[in-house]
């Protein structure tokens, strides 16, 4: 079984440390050190889990937030056993003893 690297995004959790509950107060901030982002850039930044990021970005929120690098990523570790093998048919493993049987249409004599 291979270990496969994976990270836990924290940026909304450091923020309500900090006393920070609404995204939009990143904005100001994240400008005085000449990062300028739209409100639906800053929302998805701390909703979601980035993809790539800045390391311009990155360094200012760890400047912001006066947190470490392991505050802000959490590295964890993922079983590559644990996803879900696909099959030829683009089916996920195993749905097919969950799909109902097909129905069988019969005449009825009168």
């Amino acid at each position: 079984m291979t270990r496969k690297l994976d990270y836990r995004w924290n940026l909304r959790q450091v923020m309500a440390a900090k006393g920070m509950f609404a995204t939009t107060d990143l904005t100001p901030l994240l400008a005085h050190r000449d990062i300028e982002l739209s409100s639906s850039q800053v929302y998805r930044l701390v909703v979601e889990r980035p993809e790539r990021l800045s390391l311009k970005i990155l360094m200012a929120l760890l400047d912001i937030l006066d947190c470490s690098m392991e505050d802000l990523i959490e590295p964890i570790a993922v079983a590559s056993s644990a996803r879900k093998a696909k099959v030829a048919g683009g089916d996920e493993a195993g749905v097919g003893a969950l799909r109902p049987k097909r129905a069988r249409i019969v005449a009825v004599n009168d």
